[in-house]
C-alpha cells in the first residue's frame, strides 16, 4: 500500500503514446560512448513507493544503464545505450515502461523554476511591511488618544526605528525600479511610489526630530504594504500566463516524418521543415506546423484553436493548423509556414 493517488493535474501534457522512438531521440542529450540521457517528467509521483516502482520498471529495459526519479522535481533521468548503427534501440518504450506501471509521463520542457523565488521574497516583503504597520498604527492610536508632548515624542521615535528596515527591506522592489529608470533618464510608475514613501518618512522624521505634534510612519509603511500586494498579484498573474505559455509549447511535437522526392521517409527536427515539404503524421501525434493535406483522411482535434472538443473531418485540400490533434487515419501534409510562423507559435507570441 502506498499513498500514491492519481491526481487531476491539469497540466498540458504530451500522452506517453504520442511521443514516437525518433521524437524521443530527439529530446534526449547525447552522451558519448553511445549513451544518451533522456529527461522526462512525471507528475504523478508522490512519495518513495513510486520511486523505487518507476525505478525498477525502467532498469527492467535492457538498454537502459541508469533511472533516476526525483521526488522534488518530479523528474526522470534515464540513461540509455544506443545502438548508433543499427538504431535497434527504441526510446519510446522508456515512456511505455513509465505508463505500464500506472504513472503519467511526458517529455521534459524546461521552463521557470516551481520555487518562484521573486514571488518568495514578495511575500515575505509584505509580511515585514504588514507587520511594522501593525505595530506603528498601535503607537499612532496613543498619540491621537492625546499622548503628552514627552510620551507622544517617544512613540514617534519608536514608530521612525520600527519604519525605517521595513521601508528599506519592503521598498527595495520599487526603489531599485526607480533608480534604474532615472540612472537611464526616464521614468516610470515606481518613480511617484518612491517619493512618496521617502518624503513622507523624511517629513515624519522631521517632524519627530522638532517636537511635531504629528508624523506620518504608519502611512509610508502601510502604503508599501497594499502596493506590495497590488506587485505580488501582478506577479503571480504573469506566472500563471508564463506557465500556459510553457503548457501551449509542449504541445508542438519537437520534429516530424518528412517525405523526400523520391518516396523515402526520414525524421527531421520541426525547425528544419521548410514551406512546401511533405511530411506524414500518423494517428494519435499532433500537427507540427500550419499546412494542407495532400492525402489521407482523418479525424481532428482543433480545441486548441475553436476551443470547440468535437472533432473535424479532413480530406484532401483541407487546412490543418499546427497543434491540432491527429485522432484516426494517417494525413500527409504538405507544409504552408514554417514552425516559427505557424498558428501556435502566433498564439504563444500573443500570450
Amino acid at each position: 500500500m502506498t499513498c500514491c493517488t492519481m491526481d487531476a493535474e491539469s497540466v498540458l501534457a504530451l500522452s506517453t503514446t504520442s511521443s514516437s522512438a525518433e521524437e524521443v531521440r530527439l529530446a534526449s542529450q547525447p552522451l558519448g560512448e553511445g549513451l544518451r540521457q533522456l529527461d522526462l517528467s512525471v507528475p504523478d509521483v508522490h512519495c518513495g513507493g513510486c520511486i523505487s516502482t518507476i525505478e525498477r520498471a525502467l532498469l527492467s529495459l535492457p538498454f537502459v544503464k541508469r533511472a533516476r526519479v526525483n521526488l522534488t522535481a518530479r523528474r526522470v533521468t534515464c540513461v540509455y545505450q544506443e545502438e548508433i548503427e543499427t538504431r535497434a534501440t527504441d526510446p519510446s518504450k522508456i515512456l511505455a515502461a513509465i505508463n505500464s506501471a500506472g504513472y503519467r509521463a511526458h517529455l521534459f520542457t524546461p521552463s521557470a523554476p516551481e520555487n518562484d523565488k521573486t514571488r518568495n521574497q514578495l511575500l515575505l516583503a509584505i509580511g515585514v511591511s504588514g507587520f511594522a504597520a501593525a505595530n506603528i498604527m498601535l503607537l499612532s492610536v496613543s498619540v491621537w488618544s492625546g499622548a503628552d508632548a514627552a510620551t507622544r515624542d517617544m512613540f514617534h521615535w519608536i514608530s521612525a526605528m520600527i519604519a525605517a528596515p521595513a521601508l528599506v527591506y519592503a521598498g527595495r522592489f520599487f526603489f531599485k525600479s526607480a533608480w534604474n529608470a532615472l540612472r537611464h533618464g526616464r521614468t516610470n510608475m515606481d518613480v511617484p511610489i518612491s517619493l512618496a514613501v521617502t518624503l513622507s518618512y523624511a517629513v515624519s522624521l522631521w517632524e519627530t526630530v522638532h517636537h511635531g505634534e504629528h508624523a506620518w510612519f504608519d502611512a509610508s509603511v502601510s502604503l508599501l504594504f497594499f502596493l506590495l500586494i497590488g506587485r505580488t498579484l501582478d506577479h503571480v498573474m504573469r506566472e500563471k500566463a508564463r506557465a500556459a505559455i510553457n503548457g501551449l509549447a509542449r504541445l508542438a511535437p519537437r520534429g516530424a516524418l518528412l517525405i523526400n522526392p523520391d518516396g523515402s521517409r526520414h525524421y527531421i527536427a520541426i525547425e528544419e521543415i521548410a514551406a512546401g515539404d511533405e511530411i506524414s503524421i500518423a494517428a494519435g501525434e499532433r500537427v507540427p506546423v500550419d499546412g494542407i493535406v495532400v492525402s489521407g483522411e482523418s479525424d481532428v482535434d482543433l480545441s486548441i484553436v475553436t476551443g470547440e472538443s468535437s472533432p473535424v473531418a479532413v480530406a484532401s485540400n483541407s487546412e490543418v493548423s499546427s497543434g491540432a490533434m491527429n485522432l484516426t487515419g494517417s494525413l500527409v501534409l504538405r507544409a504552408t509556414k514554417i514552425a516559427k510562423n505557424s498558428l501556435l507559435s502566433e498564439i504563444i507570441g500573443l500570450m
